[in-house]
C-alpha cells in the first residue's frame, strides 16, 4: 500500500495552503491524501453531574437549559468540523487529486497523529493554527508538539502555495541530516527539482567531505545537486539565503550534532520557521 499523506486542517488561513501542498505532494508521488480535523478536548460538550443539586423548580429548568445549550454547541462544533473537511476536499478535487479520505477526530491532536502516522509518508500542518492568526510572531502550539512527537517527516506549510522548483537542504553531518539527504535521493517528490545542500559554519576537511558525499548521493539518484558552505549562524544565515536566492522550500534534519540540533530543542526552531516564508520540511 502506498504511504498516505496526512493533512491536518483547521479553520485557519493556512488550511487552503495545507491542502494545496498536499495536492502537490500527491501529484508527484501518487500517494493518497487523508484530511484530518481534530476536535480538541475543549470543544467537547461540558457534561456535569447535577444529581446532587437541590431540585428547586427554577434551578432545575436552568440546568436543563444549560445542558441543552451544551448539546447544541457540541453539535455545531461537529458540523463545523465536517464543513472544514468538505471545504478541504473541494480544494483537493480542484487540484486534481482523486484519492481523498476525510476523518473527524476527537481528543488531542498529537495523540491522533501518533495513531495515524504509521502508514504515512508525511504529515502536513500549517505554520500557525486558527488561534494564532492574529499573532505574527506566534507559531501554533500544536506545530511544535507534533514536530517533537512525530516519527515521520513534518511538512510545515507556508501561508500560501507557490510552485516548488528550488530546494535548500540544511546539512550539518548529523544522523537526521544524512537521513534527510537519503530520503530526498529516494523520493519521487524531489525528482526534477534543483537541490542545494548547505552547511552553515566554518570549512574543514570533514565538513567538505560530508557535503561532497551528500551531493554525490543526490547526483547518483539523478538529481541536480549543488553543495556549499555558508558562514554565520544557522537561524539567520539560512533564512537570509532562502529569501535572497529565492528558494521555494527548506529541508532540514530534526536532530543533529551541531547548533542546528537546537532547531528542534530550543527557540531556534521557532525562529527558523518564523523567519522562512517558504515551506519547511523537518526530517527525523
Amino acid at each position: 500500500m502506498t504511504d498516505k499523506i496526512i493533512a491536518l486542517v483547521d479553520g485557519s488561513v493556512y488550511a487552503a495552503s495545507v491542502c494545496d501542498h498536499a495536492a502537490w505532494i500527491a501529484q508527484r508521488t501518487g500517494a493518497p491524501v487523508e484530511l484530518i480535523h481534530v476536535l480538541g478536548r475543549r470543544d467537547a460538550p461540558q457534561t456535569q453531574d447535577h444529581s446532587g443539586t437541590i431540585k428547586l423548580g427554577a434551578r432545575t429548568a436552568l440546568l436543563e437549559e444549560l445542558a441543552e445549550l451544551d448539546a447544541q454547541r457540541a453539535k455545531l462544533i461537529t458540523h463545523r468540523g465536517r464543513a472544514i473537511l468538505e471545504d478541504a476536499r473541494a480544494i483537493l478535487d480542484k487540484d486534481g487529486v482523486a484519492d481523498i479520505a476525510t476523518r473527524l477526530r476527537h481528543g488531542d491532536i498529537v495523540e491522533a497523529v501518533a495513531e495515524l502516522e504509521t502508514d504515512a509518508r508525511v504529515i502536513i500542518i500549517g505554520k500557525r493554527g486558527e488561534a494564532a492568526d492574529f499573532a505574527k510572531g506566534h507559531l501554533g502550539s500544536n506545530l511544535e508538539r507534533i514536530v517533537r512527537a512525530s516519527h515521520k517527516p513534518v511538512f510545515v506549510a507556508s501561508r500560501a502555495f507557490r510552485p516548488i522548483a528550488k530546494v535548500l537542504v540544511a546539512y550539518d553531518g548529523g544522523t537526521s541530516a544524512m537521513k534527510a539527504v537519503d530520503h530526498i535521493a529516494r523520493s519521487p517528490l524531489f525528482a526534477g527539482l534543483d537541490i542545494h545542500v548547505v552547511t552553515v559554519g566554518t570549512a574543514s576537511p570533514q565538513v567538505t567531505n560530508g557535503l561532497e558525499d551528500a551531493k554525490a548521493l543526490l547526483k547518483a539518484a539523478g538529481l541536480t545537486a549543488h553543495a556549499s558552505i555558508l558562514p554565520g549562524q544557522p537561524e539567520t544565515a539560512l533564512a537570509k539565503l532562502v529569501e535572497e536566492a529565492q528558494f521555494d522550500m527548506l529541508v532540514m534534519g530534526a536532530y543533529g550534532h551541531s547548533r542546528i540540533r537546537s532547531l528542534i530543542i530550543g527557540s531556534t526552531t521557532t525562529a527558523m520557521i518564523r523567519a522562512c516564508k517558504v515551506p519547511v520540511v523537518l526530517m527525523r
